[in-house]
């Protein structure tokens, strides 16, 4: 099935899927992540659906970003593959103490591979998102990619509900 080894094919309750020799090892099961993906893109929260509107076809700094994307194990609100970026909307579920944990090693997870997670309150989207794309820039431009797309934007002081991952950038 590729380089490196052999994949899996399962014929389970009339569908036939094949499987990533790696998908085991990187904590994906790609059979359950890709359905659940395209649900989550058909319904996606007002909130998402506007930051959307700005990111879509490399609106946002040339960057091509896919919505509700399944990486490993999770399923990323958007994510850009050449900026190893993700960008998660999140509402006021994710104040409680165990969504938090499971953001922290969710966003632990991600590093691991080189993913840089920029968590966004759900009101920072709906009230100030001209906010929120300015600081989202200078964000993106302080990893170097705006060099990779030859895009300048002068770093913005974040609008009151933009944050990156606080729980990992308190090191």
């Amino acid at each position: 099935m590729g380089r490196g080894g052999r994949g899996a094919a399962v014929f389970d309750d009339g569908v036939l899927t094949f499987t990533s020799p790696f998908a085991e090892a990187n904590g994906e099961d790609r059979s359950r992540q890709r359905p659940r993906a395209k649900a989550f893109r058909r319904v996606m929260t007002p909130p998402e659906a506007r930051l959307w509107q700005w990111l879509r076809a490399r609106r946002f700094r040339g960057l091509k970003f896919r919505r509700q994307h399944p990486v490993g194990p999770y399923i990323l609100d958007f994510h850009c593959a050449e900026a190893k970026l993700a960008i998660e909307v999140d509402g006021a579920v994710h104040d409680g103490a165990e969504q938090a944990e499971h953001d922290r090693r969710r966003t632990a997870w991600l590093s691991g591979r080189g993913v840089r997670v920029i968590r966004l309150r759900a009101t920072a989207v709906r009230d100030d998102l001209g906010g929120v794309l300015d600081f989202g820039g200078s964000t993106h431009q302080d990893q170097g990619v705006a060099a990779v797309r030859g895009s300048a934007a002068s770093p913005k002081v974040p609008g009151p509900g933009f944050r990156r991952d606080a729980r990992s950038c308190l090191a």
